[in-house]
């Protein structure tokens, strides 16, 4: 192998035009292809910015055509020449109006013939891309959302710190609370028995830095969360947090409307107008069945409980006699696209997320085929077809439930699949909103109590206050997430600033007073001596970059992602250690055969 010698690099493959035609330069970098042909080669050289083509023909010098004889793909070279125009130019990378023609080249690294073609558009299953990440990361396709990825975090850097925010770390071995996902436990080798656990979130430690004169924070953090993996979810990811004091959720949600504003146009340049939608939690359920809704298309859930007031079709009128609801979608002209058989499909999606069944109508000029109508009065038909605009063409489709949450839920889950089955969402359109007036409290069946929707520390609106201990259902919190086109991107909380107050809000979570102290008391403590009135808000950078680049997974835009069982391929983690190291932990392993 050769040395690069004198040779330094000069520019980058992908950053070269024709304003610099005709000037001397060197370029390193893999080589992506090499065709000879015959008396002339051509090569493609790929570094982190993009492609260049190298030549060399019966001009070039004969030991360095002797070299590019032997190129093969990835092959690691610096080499010098002077760039030209291209005679053949291509609109397929951005430097195909230039080439560079080689006089001085060496190879500083061979390389064996890789696992699969180092090329987008390739068909390889994700094992084996994972498995040789490094190789899979030398993709254009795969590189570039890395490359993107930590360009959104210099802006995010620069936004903040423009706005009087100061970048503060806080620990990632910390106690394990209560009130959250499973964590991730580090036992202490100095003190036997104890552990630390990784931060889900740096709540806790923003709160605190808010009570220790910081009016302003941010961290681009690491976090842990021992979790089931989804599309959107890793057992460890990046949250963009903010903690800020003197201000009200007003105040949150404008700067980081601002953050958007400035994100979207320096990494994409797509100009997005503020103010963003702010939509009540119980406006999106009702009318999307989401607390995340996709606002690109219709298909928006309507309330025809009062068509059904006193019905003789049982099924309803069960439901109504319980205090529950009937909701309905109306699918406008789709009734030649959607079949009994697609209908039935629907039903099964609607069971999956907890409704009974699907009632349907099927409105075409041949007639109309129902699953409900026969049992229903003329009158109650003709209010039905009135109240959803329906109109030869259509679909109705209808759930049921004495839980009114539930029967939005499903058609919610029934619209989105509606959606994505007949290319009704544009993946061009950012859709922004706000998600405002959450419940403070949710009701956990297993738990047999109610919980905290967020967590313990948020601030319920002034307004139920006095209803935190005696009647918790009714309470709403300050709390807010944004939403972009279904997805929840970020989201956050006026939080509690009075010791009383938090107090209150423990107990209606069922705590002790004994448990809270042993779990936040060096928080109740801090109240003690002056806490401003703060709130804040994290994002998922992953999520966030995700929906940026219209990707389907974060592990689109995650250097090494982990895969469904939480391993990561390319390393082999998580792994067996060895018991030397198991004994300095006091730890016994006692595994179920």
């Amino acid at each position: 192998m050769e040395t690069m010698g004198n040779l330094r690099r000069t520019h980058y493959c992908g950053e070269v035009s024709m304003a610099n035609v005709g000037q001397e330069m060197t370029v390193c970098g893999s080589i992506a292809r090499s065709r000879d042909k015959g008396g002339i080669i051509f090569a493609d050289l790929r570094d982190t910015t993009g492609i260049l083509q190298l030549v060399f023909d019966e001009d070039t010098p004969k030991d360095v055509f002797a070299k590019a004889e032997s190129l093969k793909s990835e092959y690691v070279v610096i080499c010098r020449g002077a760039l030209r125009e291209r005679a053949a130019k291509t609109d397929k990378i951005a430097t195909g109006d230039v080439e560079l023609y080689v006089s001085e080249l060496r190879i500083l690294s061979e390389a064996q013939t890789p696992p699969f073609e180092i090329r987008d558009g390739i068909n390889v299953n994700d094992e084996l891309r994972l498995r040789y990440r490094y190789l899979d990361l030398r993709r254009p396709s795969v590189h570039e959302p890395i490359v993107l990825r930590s360009k959104v975090c210099q802006v995010i850097r620069s936004y903040f710190c423009d706005n009087h925010f100061c970048e503060i770390e806080t620990p990632t071995l910390i106690k394990s609370t209560p009130e959250g996902a499973r964590d991730y436990l580090v036992p202490s080798r100095l003190q036997p028995g104890h552990f630390y656990a990784l931060p889900q979130s740096p709540q806790l430690y923003k709160q605190i830095l808010m009570l220790s004169g910081f009016d302003r924070y941010f961290q681009i953090a690491h976090c842990y969360r021992d979790e089931d993996l989804r599309a959107d979810r890793q057992p460890e990811f990046t949250q963009v947090d903010e903690e800020l004091s003197f201000v009200d959720e007003n105040d949150i949600m404008t700067i980081n409307e601002g953050l958007i504003q400035r994100l979207w146009k320096e990494v994409l340049d797509v100009d997005v107008q503020t103010p963003f939608v702010r939509m009540p939690w119980a406006e999106a359920m009702s009318r999307f069945g989401s607390d995340k809704p996709d606002t690109r298309f219709g298909l928006e859930i309507q309330d025809v409980t009062e068509v059904f007031r006193g019905t003789g079709f049982k099924p309803f009128a069960a439901v109504l006699e319980a205090g529950g609801s009937i909701r309905a979608i109306n699918a406008k002209g789709m009734a030649g696209a959607l079949s009994r058989k697609n209908i039935d499909k629907l039903g099964e999606v609607a069971k999956t997320y907890g409704a009974k069944g699907l009632a349907f109508s099927r409105l075409t000029a041949e007639g109309t085929s129902s699953s409900f109508e026969k049992f229903l009065t003329e009158e109650e038909k003709a209010n039905l077809y009135r109240v959803l605009g329906a109109e030869t063409g259509d679909v109705l489709l209808l759930v049921s439930d004495a839980d009114w949450v539930k029967a939005c839920t499903a058609l919610g889950q029934v619209r989105l699949d509606i959606a994505r089955k007949h290319d009704m969402i544009d993946p061009k359109k950012f859709n922004f909103l706000w998600v405002v007036d959450f419940p403070l409290f949710e009701y956990s069946e297993e738990e047999g109590r109610w919980m905290a929707m967020h967590h313990p520390f948020t601030l319920p609106r002034a307004e139920d206050i006095d209803k935190v201990e005696t009647d918790p259902g009714a309470c709403h919190a300050v709390a807010y997430d944004i939403v972009l086109n279904g997805v929840e991107m970020g989201g956050g909380s006026m939080r509690i600033n009075d010791p009383a107050l938090q107090d209150r809000m423990f107990h209606a979570l069922g705590f002790t007073e004994e448990k809270a102290r042993e779990s936040f008391g060096f928080l109740m403590d801090a109240y003690k001596y002056g806490a401003p009135p703060h709130g804040g808000m994290a994002y998922g950078l992953d999520r966030m970059v995700m929906l940026m680049l219209g990707k389907d997974s974060i592990r689109d835009v995650i250097a090494f992602p982990k895969v469904q069982n939480g391993g990561e391929p390319m390393s082999g983690a998580p792994d067996t250690v060895d018991e030397q190291q198991l004994k300095d932990l006091c730890i016994s392993l006692n595994l179920d055969k």
